[in-house]
């Protein structure tokens, strides 16, 4: 870790800061408000929401953590501040941070599914910067739990990440944290989270460090409020500082710029309150000053001593943003032009280390760079919700040259399948390149199979498995260096079925299209030329009338009056969409709407052959 870390007595009040690692769903935010709740950081009477540190709308749809937060509790006179973190590697640059502000881990483990690809990603990262761990194995109640295997395997998995020797001798609780109780011995029922509590305590090592120093505060976090502007958090290494002083930045072009500190907050639960002067080895909120980012060092104005920047992980996909085109641009959106996408992005910068966005050459468009799908797919979505209207490319993969060697990223995926699919993965993963590297049976009647694919590969493969396992398939996906490119690889082999014009969709006109293929939308939805509408049945794209009505006649029928049925249409989400389209089609993000359609909307402008691009 960074920072002075002599021989320096820890700080008056005892300060521990811990990072809660986990994979997606294992109950590490539900573990955190127990912790809340047992502490007594809300009054007995408050009113809590449930998961109350996934405080961002989507977080709370989709059951993730998407961005580092903190929060602070008391246990017999000391302070342990919690940092919370995502699960999902496609957010490695807010772990990273994250682990910044930290002296210890705690890594949460489902009892039944084991140690998964995204802990094994984290916890790397935190052995790597030689903190100390301490294990927790959550859902014992489960039918299925393996505590014991699942125990072995996390022992493996440390083996396996190269960990220390007094990494490997860690303490290991049994909990559920749905009911908040916790058990160093399996034998023994738990009833509250008391030995958790001082297992942390006795575990994490106090935070060090000499108030009298040269002043070191690494920026680890942004906020932003309408009252001060931006807000850093920050962990104080070394020194002390005041309200009102007079100190350097550091910034990320290493000039040091004096700046005045207006406001300082600490933390005690999920509330900020203000302090005047900071403790060592705590992590605290500045606010009032202009422009400052993540990585920056707060030093002192004698003595600068910055600390070294964080270093974050490169990208590996991109997706191209541009202004929405279509005809029915600004219908539904109040953000809709360039200027607006430029000032979004430019914004999204200032908090988020792990993307960056690039020039094309057009004004209206722009190359998101960032870590997977699913974290410009939450960028996109976050867009949508603040009333921009945009359109939105295939992924690109990002390549590098090497010694001459054109490479590209490689994945490591886990999959966990019942056994009777075994045989459709591999069969599906061969002509994306796939190569297994691990197959093993639990006996459970599912199977773990881990392969290495490049990640052009896995674009698209999620919903065609889902589909092809009956939705029962657990994948997971975790960047693994890059390889040798490794040439074609097949896209999406079917073609799309093509409105031929503007108007509304009939149940009449889509009826007779059911055959063709796969419908994207039902009747009574307006849509233009260029529009996509369904999956093709065969590899070409099709141009047809969806707006089509039945002609009226006086002659009657027996048959005439039978109502049509359509057969339900495929919905698909923002990142089923993603992953769907080819390379010269778009999806257009509004509002209230995602749409598919083709990059050139005109049919007689069109190559015939889809696979032509553009």
């Amino acid at each position: 870790m960074l920072g002075n870390k002599g021989n320096v007595a820890p700080v008056s009040q005892t300060i521990r800061n811990i990072a809660i690692i986990a994979h997606v769903d294992h109950g590490k935010t539900t573990l955190v408000d127990a912790m809340l709740r047992q502490s007594g950081t809300f009054r007995a009477n408050e009113q809590v929401a449930e998961r109350v540190m996934d405080s961002n709308d989507l977080e709370r749809e989709r059951g993730i953590t998407i961005l580092a937060k903190n929060t602070a509790i008391f246990f017999e006179g000391g302070k342990i501040n919690i940092i919370d973190t995502p699960g999902h590697a496609d957010f490695g640059g807010e772990v990273e941070r994250g682990l910044k502000m930290v002296d210890g881990v705690m890594l949460l483990v489902d009892a039944a599914e084991g140690p998964l690809p995204q802990t094994r990603y984290v916890l790397a990262k935190a052995l790597e910067a030689k903190l100390k761990p301490m294990v927790v194995i959550n859902k014992i109640d489960r039918p299925d739990a393996r505590v014991q295997e699942v125990l072995n395997e996390i022992y493996d998995l440390f083996i396996d990440l190269d960990a220390e020797e007094d990494q490997l001798d860690f303490p290991v609780l049994y909990c559920v944290a749905k009911q908040g109780t916790a058990t160093a011995d399996m034998n023994v029922v738990g009833t509250d989270l008391q030995p958790l509590f001082e297992a942390i305590v006795k575990t994490i090592p106090p935070a060090t460090g000499d108030p009298e120093a040269s002043l070191q505060i690494l920026v680890t976090n942004l906020d932003y409020s309408e009252y001060f502007g931006r807000i850093a958090i920050a962990r104080v290494f070394q020194g002390t500082l005041h309200a009102g002083d007079e100190v350097m930045v550091s910034r990320r072009d290493l000039s040091l710029q004096k700046v005045k500190i207006t406001k300082l907050f600490t933390f005690a639960g999920l509330k900020r309150t203000e302090t005047t002067v900071t403790e060592v080895g705590d992590i605290v909120a500045i606010a009032g000053v202009e422009g400052i980012t993540i990585g920056e060092t707060f030093t002192s104005v004698e003595n600068p001593m910055p600390l070294p920047l964080i270093v974050i992980d490169e990208p590996t996909i991109a997706i191209q943003f541009s202004v929405n085109n279509s005809p029915f641009c600004g219908k539904e959106g109040s953000l809709v032009t360039s200027r607006n996408l430029r000032e979004r992005l430019d914004r999204e910068l200032l908090t988020n280390v792990s993307i960056r966005v690039e020039e094309t050459g057009s004004p209206d468009s722009f190359k998101v760079l960032g870590r997977g799908e699913m974290q410009l797919g939450v960028l996109i979505e976050m867009m949508r919700r603040e009333g921009f209207e945009l359109m939105v490319g295939r992924p690109e993969i990002v390549t590098k040259t090497v010694d001459g060697v054109k490479m590209e990223p490689v994945e490591h995926l886990t999959i966990d399948v019942p056994e009777e699919h075994t045989g459709v993965v591999i069969e599906k993963l061969g002509p994306r390149k796939g190569e297994m590297t691990k197959m093993h049976n639990h006996g459970s009647g599912r199977v773990r199979m881990e392969f290495r694919v490049p990640s052009r590969g896995i674009i698209g493969l999620r919903s065609e498995m889902l589909t092809e396992t009956r939705g029962t398939i657990v994948m997971n996906t975790l960047f693994d260096g890059y390889i040798p490119y490794q040439g074609e690889i097949p896209q999406r082999p079917s073609g799309a079925l093509i409105s031929d014009r503007q108007g509304v969709t009939t149940t009449y006109a889509l009826f007779g299209l059911q055959d063709r293929g796969v419908l994207l939308l039902g009747a009574g939805v307006d849509v233009y030329e260029g529009m996509i509408v369904g999956e093709h049945s065969r590899d070409n794209d099709l141009d047809v009338n969806v707006v089509r009505e039945k002609k009226l006649t006086n002659m009657r029928a027996s048959s005439s009056d039978e109502a049509l049925r359509l057969a339900p249409h495929r919905l698909m989400n923002l990142e089923q969409a993603i992953e769907f389209i080819a390379e010269d089609e778009l999806v257009e993000v509004t509002p209230k709407n995602l749409r598919l359609r083709k990059k050139i909307l005109q049919a007689n402008r069109r190559p015939k052959n889809r696979q032509g691009g553009e």
